[in-house]
């Protein structure tokens, strides 16, 4: 048996394309939620072209709890393509993936949860098939964020990875995070899905876009995962020596953790030059955790 994923399908009268897109892959990720449901609204009022389903919280028992991941500790978004006899999250790793074979197009919405914030942008794998690829990138443009990052195709357990293995062009769009709600967040994720749609002919509507975006296509082993980015050496209380969107120098001082007298203190540095992209907003920290990501300065 599948996991019930809740989720709303709207058809056109026309045929089109097949567009998914999904937010509350973890479940302390607010700004996705608000915006499908306001998509909802918006999208049962126009006249489409295709089909669009609408999932606006995929992880319900880690959203339940607040947290990143349900009951069993397991992070969704390494975890596809599950299993329909595993546990909770393994249950709705393989229901998301069956749906997200089912799509011509694919928009995967995220923030940084309640440890992390992230500079506005919009990721794509750099997929082998070129008709994969440029249509990510074509997704990607349309959406309309201040940067589009292309890294590495070989990372699994994703959204993305099973879109790369079903060959369906798919983006995921990361705003903000820190344990807040931002309402501008809500209004660019919904501006950037009426955007796409209008790209694919799915909408007659104008593309509403407000910057040039930076492009990085980063094809590095590895780029992508955010999680491993400059691990904190220790478990403690993290302090942040430099700011999101800030640039840095290789070797410059991105932090320090400290234990509870304050008599250690371990630096982390970075391993290149580049923007701060992800930066960990949250004090507490434990071993391993990245406290942040460099958007590298590549030629």
């Amino acid at each position: 048996m599948t996991y019930p994923l809740q989720l709303e399908e709207i058809h056109g009268q026309q045929p089109g394309p097949h567009l998914l897109i999904t937010g509350g892959v973890h479940g302390d990720e607010f700004e996705p939620m608000a915006a499908i449901r306001r998509l909802m609204v918006l999208l049962r009022e126009k006249q489409i072209r295709g089909r669009v389903t609408l999932v606006p919280v995929v992880n319900e028992p880690a959203y339940r709890l607040g947290h990143r991941t349900a009951e069993d500790g397991l992070d969704l978004a390494r975890t596809c393509p599950g299993r329909a006899d595993g546990s909770i999250t393994e249950q709705i790793a393989d229901a998301l993936s069956r749906l997200i074979r089912t799509a011509d197009l694919y928009i995967d919405l995220h923030t940084g949860g309640n440890h992390l914030r992230v500079l506005p942008l919009v990721g794509y794998m750099l997929h082998p098939d070129e008709r994969v690829l440029n249509g990510s990138r074509k997704i990607a443009r349309a959406f309309g964020l201040p940067i589009i990052w292309g890294t590495d195709s070989s990372l699994n357990g994703r959204s993305m990875s099973v879109a790369r293995d079903a060959k369906v062009p798919a983006v995921y769009a990361e705003y903000q995070g820190g344990g807040s709600f931002d309402p501008a967040g809500v209004d660019a994720y919904v501006r950037g899905c009426i955007n796409v749609m209008a790209e694919f002919g799915m909408l007659d509507e104008p593309l509403r876009k407000n910057v040039e975006p930076l492009i990085v296509e980063d094809n590095r082993p590895g780029s992508g995962h955010m999680q491993v980015n400059h691990p904190a050496p220790c478990e403690g209380f993290f302090q942040s020596a430099v700011t999101l969107g800030q640039r840095v120098e290789k070797d410059e001082l991105l932090g320090t953790v400290t234990d509870v007298l304050g008599r250690s203190n371990e630096e982390i540095r970075a391993a290149y030059a580049g923007i701060v992209l992800v930066l960990h907003t949250y004090p507490r920290i434990e071993k391993d955790e990245s406290v942040a990501v460099i958007l590298p300065n590549l030629k």
